[in-house]
């Protein structure tokens, strides 16, 4: 992970600095460059008043002699005119790069150290890098044993209610056309120091129950504050009814594992292993709504309606899954009912498959 940190910001970076120069008037910079070769020659020139001055001091005060004065005065003003020439040199050629690519040129970025410090970018200033990130950890430190992992959590399936007093098979609502759908996070800490064998998941996710009822009825809300189910006055193509749950599983783990051992690690694998998992869930209904689709007067018509059809604002349950490796069977049993104050009690349950990715 560390390593695409690092090679993410190396793109940012570069980026970024391609993106300022390509927004900047390359005109204005390649003026500005040529207003720099008359500071580097005043420059250098000054320099070398300085050094012709301090050797002629040196000279009246007896250091040195005329013949040493007059070969320090020649090679300083050697050094000067070259100093002249490579940075003139080196601001034409800027300019000539300029102007051949129209100011989009590529700019080299360079990685010098990666430390404990941070990334360095770039050049030196005064013997210090002239970025440096500090406020990440670039040093690669591996923890010998991990208690706690992390899944994304999906699951799929049936979906359904059983009716109080009655059976599955009697229930208003269609067996394979009502489907639920589920995905979230999950953390998996080992309970004992030394086995692997029992594990605590606990997390969040976010439920999409859906019922479609049979009999071309649909939900309608009651001015008792109930909801039931009617005819509808049409031929209905689809009538479903859904409920969106953010709910924070847990579950106790159960199942083997291969203990993974080095020098630096010792680690614990499910991979190809049977486990079992029994818990439950605690939530709140974030919201109920209904999708009505027919035929009127030759026209097609969907209703979407969006209303509280006095469902239930928490959400509690019992669920249980098992399988090997990452698929699993998963059942959940929702404890409190559908609606509230409803004349008879209805709970959803769901069946179907869930994937720890």
């Amino acid at each position: 992970m560390k390593t695409i940190t690092t090679y993410f910001l190396a793109l940012l970076t570069l980026f970024m600095m391609q993106n300022l120069m390509a927004q900047e008037d390359y005109e204005k910079r390649i003026e500005t460059l040529r207003e720099q070769k008359v500071k580097i020659t005043r420059q250098e020139k000054e320099a070398l008043k300085y050094e012709v001055e301090n050797i002629n001091e040196r000279l009246e005060n007896g250091s040195i002699t005329t013949d040493e004065a007059n070969l320090q005065k020649q090679e300083a003003a050697e050094k000067r005119a070259l100093n002249i020439e490579n940075r003139i040199t080196i601001i034409e050629n800027q300019i000539n790069l300029l102007e051949r690519n129209k100011g989009k040129a590529l700019v080299l970025i360079e990685f010098d150290t990666i430390s404990d410090k941070g990334l360095r970018l770039g050049v030196d200033i005064n013997g210090k890098p002239a970025v440096l990130f500090k406020s990440m950890n670039w040093k690669n430190e591996i923890r010998y044993d991990r208690r706690t992992y992390s899944d994304f959590v999906m699951a799929v399936g049936l979906n359904n209610a059983i009716v109080e007093g009655q059976s599955l098979n009697d229930s208003p609502y269609k067996i394979g056309g009502s489907r639920f759908f589920e995905m979230g996070w999950q953390w998996r800490t080992r309970v004992f120091k030394n086995s692997n064998f029992m594990r605590l998941n606990y997390g969040f996710s976010f439920q999409f129950n859906g019922l479609k009822p049979k009999d071309n009825q649909y939900l309608v809300s009651l001015e008792n504050g109930q909801s039931e189910l009617q005819e509808f006055d049409y031929e209905l193509d689809k009538s479903k009814f859904r409920m969106d749950n953010l709910v924070f599983p847990m579950h106790f783990e159960f199942g083997p594992s291969k203990q993974n051992t080095t020098e630096k690690t010792m680690r614990y694998s499910l991979k190809n292993q049977f486990r079992i998992g029994i818990g439950g869930y605690g939530g709140f209904n974030l919201g109920t709504r209904q999708k009505l689709k027919y035929n009127l007067d030759g026209d097609n018509v969907k209703d979407k309606l969006k209303r509280s059809y006095n469902t239930n604002d928490l959400i509690y349950g019992l669920s249980a899954y098992a399988g090997f490796d990452g698929v699993l069977l998963y059942v959940k049993y929702d404890l409190n009912p559908i609606f509230k104050d409803a004349a008879v009690d209805q709970h959803n349950v769901s069946l179907g498959l869930r994937f720890d990715l």
